[in-house]
């Protein structure tokens, strides 16, 4: 029986996009895991720096491991972290994923001190800092870029989305040119970037979403993750959706994974995609409901479904 010979794409695998545990592979050379870990910051739009509340979307519960917790030191919760994972995978290194609200929020005293603590860890060999566009400044990204010549270094901003109208309606509390402005200092100083969307925020329609990837596209980014948007408990947007569930359009699956491959087409072929959508816990999802799909399900239909249209990432980037 004759083999049938698959198609490598530019980024050196048979996937149709743009895939980052190839990326990690080809990165290191032992097999590495990211640690959450939550340092106790908050945001400009909770304490009323910007305003209160935050944004309308936002329940950092349901993104934090079990071992995350701001009264834990960060060793501590490095420590937990590992615990959890080394049975299955004793010999890989860690990187510290400094993940809930903005992680740069802070004098600059504290990020030293929080950062090198994590990197004092003898199994620990890397940074992620999840952060807000406007939580940066130039003293930050400096101290940061010389971290990333002796450490693996990330910065995933959330920009949400590039249309200003839209952070303005969900209390993002920056504009779209601020998101630039900080992904072109990091970026020019040599650390890694990457940015976190999430596609089907209320009023943006199917041709503007697909226009995000077209913007980003333009800008100096490493990696990518999506997110469908999901309504949870203890936020603003569960209210709005109690109170008129037709005025949010949520996505089914299908739905989602078309919209995707449409997004992938129009994306910059360059730019790692991390993720396609968000998992909240069960006691916390409200809507929608995709059956208990999980990421890698979802990632599995996209790469399936993209394979049987004969398209790929980047496909309508260059006409």
């Amino acid at each position: 029986m004759q083999k049938i010979q698959e198609t490598i794409y530019p980024w050196g695998t048979n996937r149709p996009y743009n895939d980052y545990s190839s990326y990690f592979k080809k990165k290191f050379e032992q097999r590495v895991q990211k640690i959450s870990i939550d340092a106790g910051f908050t945001c400009p739009n909770r304490d009323g720096t910007k305003a209160w509340g935050g944004c309308t979307y936002c329940n950092n519960d349901t993104f934090n491991p079990f071992y995350c917790e701001p009264s834990k030191s960060i060793t501590q919760q490095l420590n937990e972290g590992i615990a959890f994972f080394e049975p299955k995978y004793k010999t890989q290194k860690y990187l510290a994923y400094f993940q809930a609200y903005s992680n740069t929020y802070g004098s600059i005293e504290l990020l030293k001190k929080l950062y090198e603590e994590a990197l004092a860890h003898p199994k620990v060999i890397g940074l992620i800092i999840g952060t807000r566009p406007d939580c940066v400044n130039n003293e930050i990204l400096d101290y940061l870029a010389e971290l990333s010549k002796k450490y693996f270094v990330v910065i995933e901003y959330g920009i949400e989305t590039t249309l200003d109208r839209t952070l303005e309606l969900i209390n993002r509390q920056h504009t779209h040119a601020e998101s630039v402005e900080a992904i072109k200092k990091t970026a020019e100083r040599n650390i890694e970037t990457g940015v976190h969307m999430i596609l089907g925020l209320p009023g943006e329609t199917n041709d503007e979403i697909i226009g995000h990837a077209k913007t980003i596209s333009k800008l100096p980014i490493n990696s990518l993750k999506l997110h469908q948007l999901q309504i949870v408990k203890g936020t603003v947007l569960a209210k709005q959706y109690k109170k008129n569930p037709d005025s949010i359009r949520l996505f089914q699956a299908d739905e989602y994974i078309d919209l995707v491959i449409k997004f992938l087409e129009n994306l910059n072929p360059k730019i790692i995609v991390e993720r396609f959508i968000s998992e909240s816990p069960r006691e916390l999802l409200i809507a929608p409901h995709w059956k208990g799909l999980k990421n890698f399900e979802i990632v599995a239909k996209i790469e399936k479904q993209m394979k049987a249209l004969n398209t790929f990432q980047g496909k309508n980037y260059f006409s």
